[in-house]
């Protein structure tokens, strides 16, 4: 029987597990989307979820809550200074799992665990870095061929 008996264990022991599940945790804050297996994700997802709420009562008791389980400082501060206040009036789901299909190598399924909101954050911040680069054409004296040949080469850039 499995009465009281929570949690993933992924086929690890503890230390082990402990060490994945923070290292996912502070992936997914800093970079806001990570690929991994599904079971993964499902572990990780209530873990991260905490650590928004941590992040939305900006005190020095939670700031250091989320620093004695996330790895690196970079990450505790982007988890106060921009994921708590963009998730300020949301009241949980702040994470999505979406299944991406096998792993070529074993077969594994694959999922990308991603914040909510994340995906309009980065297409603001290209549709503003491709404004800039506009404007520092027209500066320069480049227009019309030109502009859209930086376009370009941005565009190659974001592919690599």
């Amino acid at each position: 029987m499995r009465h009281k008996v929570a949690g993933f264990k992924l086929k690890r022991p503890v230390d082990s597990r402990q060490s994945l599940l923070r290292n996912l945790t502070t992936s997914v804050i800093l970079e806001e989307r990570c690929i991994t297996t599904v079971p993964k994700a499902k572990a990780v997802r209530p873990l991260v979820e905490k650590m928004i709420t941590l992040a939305k009562t900006d005190t020095l008791h939670s700031r250091r809550q989320a620093a004695a389980f996330l790895l690196t400082p970079a990450s505790v501060k982007k988890l106060f200074d921009t994921l708590g206040s963009r998730f300020g009036q949301r009241n949980g789901g702040y994470v999505r799992i979406t299944r991406l299909g096998p792993r070529k190598g074993d077969g594994a399924e694959q999922a990308m665990i991603e914040l909510v909101g994340s995906e309009l954050v980065k297409r603001a911040a290209d549709r503003a870095k491709r404004r800039e680069e506009r404007l520092k054409a027209q500066r320069e004296g480049r227009e019309g061929d030109e502009v859209e040949e930086v376009e370009e080469e941005v565009n190659e850039k974001k592919k690599k």
